[in-house]
């Protein structure tokens, strides 16, 4: 595990985003609500907030951090059957916050998936990526 003993506590945040692609008509049920396992896009977000919370448990020398905001934002593209999910986590610590907030989006993709495998066992979970990060000593960084 690195040392970040010597860095300064200073306000960092994250923001990561992944998609979801599905049939329009398992879309169309998250929307509707009538999912057999529940409000889907309730539990993905508990799912994505828990799994930032518990992201040291599940990266090997990945540090604990103090988290401050952990959100889970979700846009539903009906028409094509994408559901992008965004995450931005926020702490105040030695080091970032991105594997939180990637961890927090794959584990609401998957969330996505697991509630509505029974219907569409064709989903896939695409292009999870760290879209912005600002603080500590390397700065900002935003995704071209």
């Amino acid at each position: 595990m690195v040392d970040v003993g010597a860095k300064p506590i200073t306000a960092r945040e994250a923001r990561a985003r992944v998609v979801v692609k599905m049939r329009p008509s398992t879309l169309a049920l998250i929307q509707s609500g009538d999912a057999k396992k529940g409000d889907v896009l309730a539990i993905a977000r508990v799912a994505g907030i828990q799994a930032a919370k518990r992201t040291p448990e599940l990266i090997p020398l990945c540090h604990a951090i103090v988290l401050t905001r952990c959100e889970v934002h979700f846009e539903a593209r009906a028409r094509t059957g994408v559901l992008a999910i965004e995450t931005r986590v926020s702490a105040l610590d030695r080091t970032g916050a991105e594997m939180e907030a990637l961890t927090a989006a794959a584990v609401a993709a998957l969330t996505v998936y697991d509630m509505l495998k029974s219907v569409d066992r064709g989903m896939t979970i695409n292009d999870l990526a760290l879209h912005e990060k600002s603080g500590g000593k390397s700065g900002r960084y935003t995704r071209p």
